[in-house]
């Protein structure tokens, strides 16, 4: 379990975060939603550690993470896995050598049991035998795919995912969806993801916030947040073209 209590984050005379509370909890994934430019990628980039918190405490499994030293520290991200909105595959690397990146950093395992674990990864993701091939030669799902695959090869507890499905298509962004959220129960792993996409919340949003010019406007899950009282969080929703598309324009 993660949990962020009382957040805070100024960037020159600007304050993007504003006293953001929340828990974040294992085996569901965990919805941080909001317009653009609302806070909700510096919440994710100081749960990591990318941003310092100017205040208050991010919490694993009650360990606060910004007053940790380096060695603390270096110990929880061995536990976090992380997708990021790009995919962020290193080009020169076939399949294999990127999903073992993490355990060659991480891990003492022999060079058999690494190859054992990226091939129970790829074969998870869905990319059997696809170990030698690069990722000029993948088409955009199957990236996001091995970036899973990277993700969760050193059997991470915290999996932080950003934008998973940015530029993708709406049918492969179903799929990428799934994976996520089949990993997180099988493994009952504290999934956090960062997105704008509205079927991906109507789909897998089990413990949702909604960020509102840096403050927690609202909680809650897929079922609820359509029949919010919220007006900030209604106009969000409802202003998606796929929401329109479900309900039809005089509904939205």
């Amino acid at each position: 379990m993660i949990e962020i209590r009382n957040i805070n984050k100024t960037f020159g005379d600007r304050q993007v975060v504003k006293n953001v509370s929340f828990t974040f909890l294992p085996g569901k994934t965990n919805l941080i939603i909001g317009e653009s430019g609302c806070g909700k990628s510096t919440i994710l980039k100081m749960m990591v550690g990318l941003h310092e918190v100017d205040s208050g405490e991010v919490l694993y499994n009650g360990q606060n993470f910004p007053a940790l030293n380096m060695d603390g520290k270096q110990e929880v991200r061995k536990k976090i896995g992380m997708l990021f909105q790009g995919g962020a595959l290193f080009d020169s690397q076939t399949l294999e050598e990127n999903v073992r990146f993490p355990l060659d950093m991480f891990t003492s395992m022999s060079k058999e049991e690494k190859l054992e674990r990226v091939n129970f990864c790829l074969e998870r993701v869905q990319l059997v035998g696809r170990n030698k091939l690069y990722p000029a030669e993948l088409s955009g799902g199957m990236k996001k795919r091995a970036a899973l695959a990277r993700a969760i090869a050193n059997n991470p507890s915290y999996l932080f995912c950003d934008e998973p499905n940015s530029g993708l298509d709406p049918k492969t962004s179903i799929v990428i969806d799934d994976l996520i959220q089949d990993i997180t129960r099988e493994y009952n792993i504290t999934t956090i993801i960062v997105t704008h996409d509205m079927n991906s919340v109507i789909e897998i949003g089990d413990n949702i916030m909604f960020v509102y010019k840096g403050e927690n406007w609202w909680t809650g899950d897929k079922s609820q947040i359509l029949k919010t009282t919220n007006k900030e969080l209604f106009d969000f929703v409802f202003a998606s073209e796929f929401m329109k598309q479900v309900l039809g324009p005089k509904q939205a």
